[in-house]
């Protein structure tokens, strides 16, 4: 199978590139490799995917929002099914630098989308966002539940995508599925991430910053149980039968929440932290952030029941793995 994974540089994308190159997929990779945050971290994981996969690993550098250099890219090069994992991330950036949502996510996803209309794929899953349910206190969130109050710009982008979505469903009968992810942590993970912002702090001697004095929880899933659910997504196209979809929608388009369907409180995620790295952690408490939300919990009831997904890793086991993967890569 040929895959177009866009964001291939970026945490999930690169993890999923990987996965597919062992399998034996050929991946063309598209990735702006933008300095949201560091790059060189970015080079690194395109380094390590193009060892793997050797001439089954093509990569262009260009801004996938640009419709002209991405159908120059893509010229003559067959493409079967996308994985649309690029975009801005990030709840907090949004608030200074709006522009870069409303370019990547909004435009960008449209050029995708029209991309894989006129190239007829087969499949396209995209990333959409936990994010989508805003301050919804009604727990776990389900794919059922509103998702019209947006909490962040970022929220609103992702729920944006979804709907564009559903009108390419719709008109082109393109089959689509959006997956709603809960925060991904794991080994080569995004630095402005609490994971890895916690790590290394405590390891620095630094003090954390702990917001809404530690009354947060989030559905925290690990990076493999993630690529197993996107790639269980990938390999089964929505069907264009007229039945309703997890969603609601009729048209070939699902959405799904993708989590670990576990609701753990922050702070036991930093006594964990602490604990590989032997260090307690200087804790700085402070209030609720504009555009965030005190707890995120997946009801996975739908992916669960169509495609099996199943995670299986448990924080207790991916916090030890996340800081022996961030020890060793930066040698402390």
């Amino acid at each position: 199978m040929r895959v177009l994974v866009t964001g291939a540089a970026g945490f999930i994308g690169y993890a999923l590139t990987r996965a597919l190159l062992a399998r034996g997929d050929v991946v063309i990779g598209i990735d702006c490799v933008n300095d949201y945050y560091q790059v060189s971290l970015k080079r690194d994981r395109l380094a390590a995917l193009a060892k793997a996969g050797g001439n089954r690993f093509t990569f262009h550098e260009i801004d996938f929002s640009d419709m002209a250099a991405l159908n120059a890219a893509l010229e003559g090069q067959e493409i079967d099914r996308i994985a649309h994992l690029g975009a801005q991330a990030g709840v907090r950036y949004s608030l200074e630098n709006p522009q870069a949502y409303v370019q990547s996510n909004l435009a960008g996803h449209v050029n995708l989308l029209e991309l894989a209309r006129h190239r007829q794929v087969q499949h396209m899953v995209y990333a959409s966002s936990s994010s989508v349910y805003g301050g919804n206190t009604k727990l776990p969130f389900a794919v059922e539940d509103r998702t019209d109050h947006p909490v962040s710009l970022y929220a609103a982008t992702k729920r944006a995508d979804e709907l564009m979505s559903e009108t390419y469903a719709h008109l082109f009968r393109l089959p689509l599925t959006g997956l709603r992810f809960f925060t991904v942590y794991g080994p080569w993970g995004r630095p402005d991430m609490m994971m890895w912002i916690f790590t290394k702090a405590i390891l620095a001697g630094q003090p954390i910053p702990v917001f809404n004095n530690g009354e947060m929880s989030r559905d925290f899933t690990y990076i493999d149980d993630i690529i197993a659910g996107v790639i269980a997504c990938l390999d089964n196209p929505t069907p264009d039968d007229g039945l309703e979809k997890a969603g609601g929608s009729i048209k070939p388009h699902r959405l799904y929440n993708i989590g670990n369907n576990k609701c753990e409180q922050l702070m036991k995620v930093v006594g964990l932290i602490e604990e590989c790295c032997g260090k307690k952690a200087e804790i700085d408490f402070q209030p609720m952030q504009p555009g965030d939300v005190a707890a995120t919990y997946a009801d996975i009831s739908a992916i669960q029941s169509d495609l099996g997904y199943a995670p299986t890793t448990s924080i207790e086991v991916g916090v030890p793995g996340f800081v022996a993967w961030y020890r060793g890569y930066h040698g402390v």
